[in-house]
Formats: C-alpha cells, structure tokens, sequence
C-alpha cells in the first residue's frame, strides 16, 4: 500500500480498517492519530462524488485514538464511536482493532 509516497508493506496480522468522513465542501481531509504519530499529511481520504471521503489503512490490532484533519481543523469521528479526553481540552476517538 502507498501512502503519500510512503510504501507499507502489511504483516499477516494486520486489519483493514476504513475511514470516513462526510464533507462534501471541504477541499482537504486527512485521517491521524496514534497509529502515525499525529501526522495528517501521511493518510489523506479521497473523495467520491457524493461528498464523502475515504481511505483504507492497515493496522496491527491494538487501540489507537485518532481525529480527521478537516481544512486545517482537528474534528472528531461523525459516527458514534469512543471518545476520551486529551491533554487540549477537547476528544480524541478511539480505535480498537482486533486480531
């Protein structure tokens, strides 16, 4: 898998896991979060013509807290999903992928 010029390759025990995030007038959105070091260049969503934006990771199983990366802006999942709080005030969404 590539990954904004970077090349993964996955170990049999990694899981797909998909992100979505509708917004259909962003220009940019990124998904990042413990599993890449808070880097939101490194997993940008495309956009499919509906408005929604997609992208497909692999990831070891463990937990991970992530947010999307919405033109600039830090936002939470839209679907119900785990939150806890962060070290800003705000909530970072929970990930738990299983083996």
């Amino acid at each position: 898998m590539s990954s904004a010029g970077h090349f993964h390759q996955k170990s049999s025990s990694e899981r797909k896991v998909v992100f979505e995030y509708f917004a259909p007038q962003a220009e940019n959105v990124a998904v990042a979060g413990t599993f890449d070091d808070w880097k939101p260049y490194l997993h940008p969503l495309h956009k499919d013509r509906g408005g929604k934006w997609h992208v497909e990771l692999w990831l070891a199983p463990g937990r991970y807290e992530y947010l999307f990366f919405v033109d600039g802006i830090w936002q939470n999942d839209q679907k119900p999903v785990e939150c806890i709080p962060n070290p800003f005030g705000t909530w970072n969404c929970v990930l738990k992928v299983q083996s």
